[in-house]
Formats: C-alpha cells, structure tokens, sequence
C-alpha cells in the first residue's frame, strides 16, 4: 500500500453523529449507525453533506490549477460548434447543433433536398431550430430532455423536461409550422414517448412511487391533460415489469414493451387507429426476452426461448406468436438485435468481446444469409446509428475504437460500399497515431481468462512502473465496449495507461459471461476486476500504487467491494454515484427499482441464501478496519437510482472504522441526478475534477 501524503491533511474531517438502529433479518441482526442520513430534508443531513463538500474542497484546492489546466485542455480539443450527422426522416434531415459558449444543443432539420445528407462542416442553409435547449433550460441549475419526437407529418413536436435531475419530465407540444407552444401540457412523464400515424394522438408512460415506468397513458391533442382527459391504455402491476412504448419504423405500429430483467412481454396497436386496443405479440414466460421488429408483411423476434444467446424468428402479422426460426442461436455470438428495413435486415450481434454489424437481405419470401461488417483493428466498437426511413437503401452505423474518435458511416446495402459521413474533430495539434491499444486477458482466481482492453502513448514504456486508471462496471449485461475518448487524452498525455476490465456480469462475452456474475455467482465480478489489476501488475505494466480504479453505480458497488477485497492492489479507486449499499437497498420494496432489482441481485427479504450473500461483498457492511486506498466518492442529491445516501453512509463508516491514515473523500452535487451535472461545460468540469484527483494520486500532480 503507497504511503499517503496529501496536501493540506491538517484539515479537519466531518464527523457523522452515530444513531444506531438495528435491522434484522433472517436471524441476522445489523446495527446501521448512519441509516438517519436518508432524509435530505433533515437539515442536519444537509449541514453534514455541506461539511463534506467544504472538507473536499479544502483538501483539494491544491488541484485547482490541474483542474483549470485540463478543463482547458478538453475545450481547447472539443469543437464547441459543430452539429451531428443529418438523419433523414420523411421530407427532412434532422440533426442537432451545439454552439460554442451555450450549455445544450440545438435540435434542428432542413427539407431534404437531394440525396446526400447535408455537408456538417459549415452552416445549413434553411436549418429550422425546432427545439433550444439553452432557451428551455433558461437559468435552471439542470435540464435533462426525456423525449424530442416529431409527429410522423413532421408538424408536431412531442418534448418533455426535467429542471431538477429526478427523472420526472413535463411534456410539450410545439406546433413546428407556427412555432407556438399548444396548450397540452402533461407534467410527471417518464422517457420516451410515440405519436399515431396521423398525429392527432401521443402515447406517454408514468412512473409509480418507486420510479418505476408502469402506465402507458394516451392523449388526444386538445383535450385535458394526465388523469382528468387521458386514456389509461395499459398498467403493469407485477413490480418487476417496466414498460415504454414507441412508434416502429413503418409507423404501422404502436409498441408497448413489457420487461423485467428475465421476462418480456410486447403488445402493438395499429397506429391508424390509437384508440384501438393492443394485441400481444407472445404472452410473457418466466425467464424469455424477445424484442419485436414490424417487418411490414412480417413481424421479427429476436428472443432467447431456444437459445441462451437468443435466435431470429419470423411470425405473421395476423398470428404474432406463431414464430418460425430464421437464425439459430450460436454459442459463440451473441444476438442484440436485428433492424428491419423495406429490403433489408441489419444483425446487430457482439462475438469475441467485440460488436459486429452484419447485413440480410430479402429473397424473395426470406432473407439471405448474414454478411458481416469487417474492420481492421484489432480493437474496436461497431453499433447501429440512426436509422428512420423504412424505405432506406442505405444503413447508418458508429464506429469508434481506443484510438479511432467516433465516425459515421452510411453502408450501401446493395454494394456494400461505405461512406464515412464524419469524423469526431479532435482539435489542438493532436496527432491520434501517437497512441496504440492492447487486448491482454487476465486469469481469474477459478481459470476464466478475462479480457482487458488497453490504451497509452506509444512512448510509454512497460517498465513495471507506468501509471494506469482501470475501469470496469460488470452489471446487467452492460458491455464496457472501446470508446474514444477526449477527455482522456489529458491522462494519456501525461504518461498513464487506461485500461477497461471486461468482468464478467457484463456481456461482453455473451450471456454466459453476464449469468457468471449476476445473483450467486457475483463475487465473480470483484474478483476479475482484481485479477485484471494484478495482471497488469504481472504483465509489467504498473505496481499496485500505481493503479487508479475507477467505476460509477453498479461500477461503484464494484469499486466499494475491492476497496474491501483488496485494497492493498490499488493506490486510489474513484466510486462514482456508487451503488455501495447494496443489501440495504436490495431488503426495502419500498425504495425505487427495488424490486426491479430482484433479478438481478437475487431477493434478501425471501431468501436467507441471497441475504447472506449479499452481505459478504456489499461495501457498507464489510468496512473493516483496514488501510485503504485513497478514495473519492461522488454523488448527487436528486438521484433517484442510486440515492446520495448510499455514498454518504459508506464515507461515514469508513472514516470511523478505517485505519487511521485512510484518506477517504465526498463530493455531493446539490442540483444534479444520476447523470451528474447536466450542461456540457459544467460536465467538463466535473471530468476535469475527478482526473485531476486521478493524477494527484498518481504522483502526477
């Protein structure tokens, strides 16, 4: 373990007062000192939080210059004006458009006029600004936009938002020909949304107490809004289901999702006709997943009744649930999804800890075999774009690696021909062929070989004593895929390797790799991630003090569990809104997406077998009084996913229980939610923040 010597240690650090309570469960009873720190509207919660943001800032002021320093840096790279990639849709391209100085984008169209999309590299002669965020945000601390959905004639714009960070939207209509504001106005909306063909008519969802999405609500425009004119159309009562609706491609269908996080349900509606009554596409069975693609003569069903890592299946339209297999399940690929077009179908499919794009196009009354995408580096992320028009010849898709910034690419789908549209614009002098990738994999304590993707200077030497910052997540099957980054150049510039651990309860290697660290078997992803820092360590990379690890939510619960496991591999772990108490959460129904949860983490309240388990790796409960490495956790007070609490009891427990010299650090945003600060410059900064702390531990400060 690195000796810990920073700067201004002589500050005083907050004291949580301990009122105990006992919580018992199972014959098991745990006494929680901190639990009172759940009620932010308790003044002296936010006397604490307020007293641990001033002790962070005073324990970091000597960081102040790095922080401006690599602020600079990424707004100096970034070009601050710019505007993404046209897609088409109907008679218009639709794009959006950042301008430098202002927080949030402009989302914008032009008529279509030709082939090809609009040059991004200037100004668009006859832009529309259909929506300014910076307007709608106005002097608001955050804006978050839950939906931006344009009626399928293109007059309607559908846009709700949230000006507090707790993912509860209110939902606009703006007429695009005259640019007034209807007066529908629909408040305490989730995600999303799905207009009928017609546009008279938007369908909406509503979050239960536990922000839970569980109604599908439909509106007629004109009438009064939510529970006194709305229709109700469809309510999930089991709590583990969410919903979310949406308007297919064809605009034949409105489609309304039903799914936990092993069983899914989908119901269309034929949006000619939105006061219809939806039809089940294949009743929900305990443990299948299958997503729906409205094929027009054909309904695609990408599912996994058959095949761990799910199989493509055909049904008619007229008899839904009848499915007849088009692509067997395949042990070494795992199937995401399939896009289905007027004369074409796009595969979208994750084979070697890596993305792949593969194209079938119809014969006839099927289609043909697969033709994959291929790329040339060893190491890279392929993935659908945006892709609106049912008729398009063409498919758009992202591409990015470690050391490749983000593309755009149109492929013809009779050819095969790409087109690269554009190009993440990297500015200031930097030269991207100074950097190189690597695949390493490291060994799990049980034999599994754990892929590590790498990325560094070509000039920094595997000398044994390199500085690294290695991420991970390992939940949901959430894949960590390769991603360029510019902040990071700012860490790579200055001689430290990043490097990404793919962890099982990820699914990076199919489902197998996700099933591996999920419920029982989820100390699994605590201990790859450790097994990948002492790869690094053995490959000649880096020593233990030289090891930043870095994760966020699930990613923090990870950080917190190998803070404990093995804190002498790592001299800093970085937990952001970190999902550090777990069991907690996990026992109370009562507490958003709990019960959502269950799946995944397995049911404490039921099982003694889950509560045990859950209680040998959740960080809270096993603060021990160890050395740990230097921590910083970061939170934010209006999250409603992981709650600010979590962090705050865990900081808590860890100054009173830690060894002595344990330097432990909490950063609390007051105005922010899951996602953190919400404009793009006060996100830099808080980016800017967190790698200046990175450096600091690193000795590169």
């Amino acid at each position: 373990m690195p000796e810990i010597s920073s700067p201004n240690s002589s500050v005083t650090p907050p004291v949580a007062a301990r009122k105990p309570v006992e919580r018992t469960h199972h014959g098991d009873t745990f006494v929680d000192d901190y639990e009172w720190l759940r009620d932010k509207t308790n003044d002296e919660v936010l006397d604490y939080l307020r007293a641990e943001n001033a002790y962070t800032e005073a324990r970091t002021a000597h960081l102040e210059s790095l922080r401006e320093a690599i602020f600079k840096e990424i707004s100096d790279r970034t070009l601050q004006t710019d505007l993404s990639v046209p897609a088409r849709r109907g008679g218009y391209w639709y794009y959006s458009r950042t301008i430098e100085g202002k927080q949030y984008a402009l989302h914008c169209r032009v008529k279509v006029a030709g082939d090809q999309p609009p040059a991004t590299d200037g100004e668009i002669a006859g832009e529309e600004v259909m929506l300014d965020g910076n307007e709608v945000a106005g002097d608001s601390e955050f804006f978050s936009l839950g939906t931006v959905d344009v009626s399928p004639d293109g007059r309607l714009l559908a846009y709700s938002v949230d000006l507090k960070g707790d993912e509860r939207f209110t939902l606009r209509i703006k007429n695009l020909e005259t640019g007034e504001l209807l007066p529908d106005e629909l408040p305490e909306v989730h995600y999303g949304s799905a207009w009928s063909a017609d546009g008279s008519t938007i369908f909406y969802t509503k979050v239960d107490d536990a922000w839970r999405p569980y109604q599908v609500w439909r509106h007629a425009l004109g009438s009064p809004g939510n529970d006194s004119g709305d229709v109700l159309v469809m309510e999930e009562t089991d709590e583990r289901f969410w919903v979310g609706v949406d308007l297919t491609r064809n605009e034949q269908a409105i489609m309304i999702a039903l799914g936990s996080k092993l069983t899914s349900e989908v119901w269309l509606l034929d949006a000619n006709d939105p006061a219809g009554d939806p039809v089940v596409v294949a009743p929900r069975r305990e443990g299948v997943e299958y997503d729906v693609e409205h094929a027009g003569d054909q309904l695609l069903i990408t599912h996994n009744a058959d095949a761990a890592n799910f199989s493509l299946a055909s049904a008619p339209l007229d008899a839904p649930g009848d499915w007849t297999t088009l692509l067997e399940g395949d042990e070494t690929s795992r199937l995401l999804g399939a896009d289905a077009f007027a004369d074409h179908v796009i595969l979208y499919r994750r084979r070697n800890a890596l993305t792949e794009l593969a194209i079938m196009r119809r014969t006839g009354d099927g289609f043909g075999a697969p033709e994959v995408l291929e790329f040339e580096e060893p190491i890279y992320t392929v993935s659908p774009g945006r892709n609106d028009e049912w008729h398009d010849t063409r498919y758009r898709f992202g591409y990015t690696s470690l050391v490749t910034p983000g593309s755009t690419y149109d492929v013809d789908v009779a050819t095969g021909e790409r087109r690269l549209l554009k190009q993440q614009p990297v500015l200031g002098g930097v030269d991207t062929s100074d950097y190189t990738q690597y695949r390493e994999w490291a060994t799990a304590p049980d034999g599994t070989q754990v892929p590590i993707s790498m990325v560094a200077r070509k000039d920094v030497a595997k000398d044994g004593n390199a500085p690294v910052v290695l991420y991970g997540y390992g939940s949901y099957e959430h894949s960590v895929d390769p991603w360029f980054s510019i902040p990071r150049l700012s860490l790579l510039d200055r001689g430290v390797v990043f490097a990404i651990a793919h962890v099982r309860g990820g699914g990076e290697l199919g489902r197998h790799w996700y099933d591996d660290g999920k419920m029982l078997t989820k100390r699994n992803t605590f201990t790859d991630f450790v097994a990948a820092a002492e790869h690094l360590v053995q490959a000649g990379w880096t020593k233990p003090e030289r090891i930043v690890a870095q994760g966020g939510s699930a990613g923090g619960l990870l950080m917190g569990a190998v803070a404990n496991l093995a804190p002498q591999a790592f001299g800093g772990i970085v937990a952001e809104v970190p999902f550090v108490d777990a069991l907690t959460t996990i026992l109370d129904p009562s507490l958003p997406l709990t019960v959502i949860e269950w799946e995944e983490w397995g049911n404490p309240l039921e099982n003694p077998d889950v509560y045990a388990y859950m209680k040998s790796y959740s960080p809270y409960e096993n603060v021990t009084a160890q050395r740990y490495p230097r921590i910083l956790a970061i939170t934010s007070l209006n999250d409603t996913r992981v709650f600010y609490v979590e962090p705050a009891k865990w900081v808590a427990k860890l100054r009173a229980t830690a060894a002595g010299d344990s330097d432990v650090l909490l950063k609390t945003e007051m105005e922010a939610g899951h996602g953190g600060r919400s404009g793009r410059y006060d996100a830099w900064r808080e980016i800017a923040y967190s790698l200046a702390w990175e450096l600091d531990v690193l000795g590169l400060s």
